[in-house]
């Protein structure tokens, strides 16, 4: 897909969009024209400095601004669905995003390498930790290797970069949304994961099942297929031409899947019956992030790593901001920002992966929840609940919409007026060794300017508090 002498309109101009722009600029596009919805768009400074020629337009989109181009360039957030953009396809019009853009480059840029490996992840929740972790380990396993995409950068910006320092990697690891695949066509990845599904951007797709379909198109190519048996809806995204590796919080079916096994009384990550690496040496906290690190481990199943380094690397990765992050242990009580759990799938992880590590204490998880809840249904939650949460502590615009759904669940649900008050109550109702646990299944809109920010107001009201230490 060569943009030399074409004219091409991006849309959307964040941090993909801009990145689209400069490539098409350096790849010798005739003409770069970008159109943003929004009066202030964020990419405008850096679109000025690094594409001075481009013609930028703000507002709602236009026919006319489609007027004699070649390609569409899409951002992410921009949706196929948007009239001028139908019409644009129904006239020819090819209609890519970054990543496909991305795809058709490596065959030019790598002409005279080594062919790539490329290492996809998608799903509702752990896509990103996946990426990173899996990004760690083979860098661990001595090899060379980038990570971008939904995870940052965007796979363009990370590919100039490391066409400018000479430094192509050997791997990639592409962290993948659905917005994302809706729009790649031709990318064929040697290992791919759809880690899980659950409710989520159903503002953009009719249903779950059309949500499903652009995850699936990450197994577009012909590449090893990484499915989450414990998950039904990546299980059943199995195709029978193709070779697949499971994972899951049980024992494996076969050897060549990966799993949880007991050994020497604690549970061990194994590769088959083989027993890889303790749980416990992993920093990252809950047993859903052993699921998370047994995927890391499939997909790199097929790399020739060092696997010692590879080992190491795992071990040694503490995992990443707002996602089960400890803050401090207070009083006997750990605390955990996990911001990021902005849907309801999301936080049934997070409790589920504590319940499973708290099995046969006393010790139970105090949950701070709510936000704006998207119109997401709150029920599955009350299941979640089991006899691993102590008390629902609730916050935001839908905390009584998540109360009337957890109705008649045993666990006391208490109302907090702020992130302190939320604090407060859950220290009353947590007892030593429990763990307080933010995971509000919500967005943040409501209280605060995004996830980042919720969660950096509840590590830093935890950490004043009296007693506090730790990370």
């Amino acid at each position: 897909m060569s943009l030399d002498g074409k004219n091409v309109l991006v849309l959307g101009l964040g941090e993909s969009g801009l990145s689209m722009a400069r490539w098409a600029a350096r790849t010798g596009a005739a003409r770069v024209c970008v159109a943003d919805t929004r009066a202030e768009p964020p990419g405008r400074a850096a679109l000025a400095q690094h594409v001075p020629q481009a013609i930028l337009r703000t507002g709602a989109f236009e026919r006319d601004a489609f007027a004699g181009i070649d390609l569409v360039a899409i951002s992410p957030g921009v949706p196929l669905a948007e009239p001028t953009v139908r019409d644009a396809s129904a006239r020819g019009v090819p209609v890519v995003g970054d990543v496909e853009i991305f795809s058709n480059a490596l065959k030019d840029v790598y002409r005279d390498r080594a062919t790539p490996t490329l290492i996809g992840v998608t799903g509702t929740n752990g896509k990103t930790t996946v990426t990173a972790l899996t990004n760690a380990t083979v860098a661990g396993g001595k090899r060379r290797t980038e990570m971008a995409g939904n995870i940052s950068p965007a796979v363009l910006t990370a590919l100039m970069d490391c066409i400018d320092r000479d430094a192509l990697p050997e791997v990639w690891v592409l962290e993948l949304s659905s917005y994302q695949l809706e729009s790649t066509y031709s990318l064929n990845l040697d290992a791919a994961t759809m880690l899980n599904l659950s409710e989520d951007h159903l503002d953009r797709y009719a249903n779950l099942d059309a949500y499903a379909a652009a995850k699936a198109r990450i197994f577009a190519g012909d590449g090893l297929q990484v499915l989450n048996r414990n998950d039904p809806m990546s299980l059943a995204m199995q195709r029978a031409d193709r070779g697949v590796t499971t994972f899951g919080l049980d024992e494996a079916p076969t050897d060549q899947d990966y799993g949880l096994i007991r050994a020497g009384g604690s549970f061990q990550l194994a590769h088959g019956r083989t027993p890889v690496l303790a749980a416990t040496a992993l920093q990252l906290a809950g047993l859903h992030n052993a699921a998370n690190a047994l995927a890391a481990l499939a997909l790199t199943s097929e790399i020739d790593l060092d696997r010692t380094g590879a080992l190491n690397a795992m071990r040694a990765f503490r995992g990443l901001p707002h996602r089960v992050e400890p803050v401090a242990e207070v009083d006997g009580v750990r605390y955990f920002n996990d911001s990021k759990g902005t849907n309801v799938g999301a936080t049934i992880a997070a409790l589920d992966g504590f319940a499973r590590s708290l099995a046969g204490t006393t010790a139970r998880v105090v949950l701070i929840a709510g936000g704006d809840g998207k119109g997401q249904n709150f029920t599955p939650l009350r299941d979640a609940l089991g006899g691993a949460v102590r008390a629902v502590i609730l916050i935001g615009r839908d905390g009584p919409v998540i109360d009337r759904a957890l109705a008649g669940s045993s666990v006391a649900r208490i109302k907090a007026l702020s992130m302190a008050d939320a604090i407060d109550r859950a220290r009353e109702m947590a007892v030593a060794g429990d763990i307080v646990l933010l995971s509000p299944a919500c967005a943040s809109f409501d209280m605060f300017n995004h996830y980042k920010h919720r969660g950096e107001v509840f590590s830093a009201i935890v950490k004043g508090l009296p007693n506090a230490h730790g990370n």
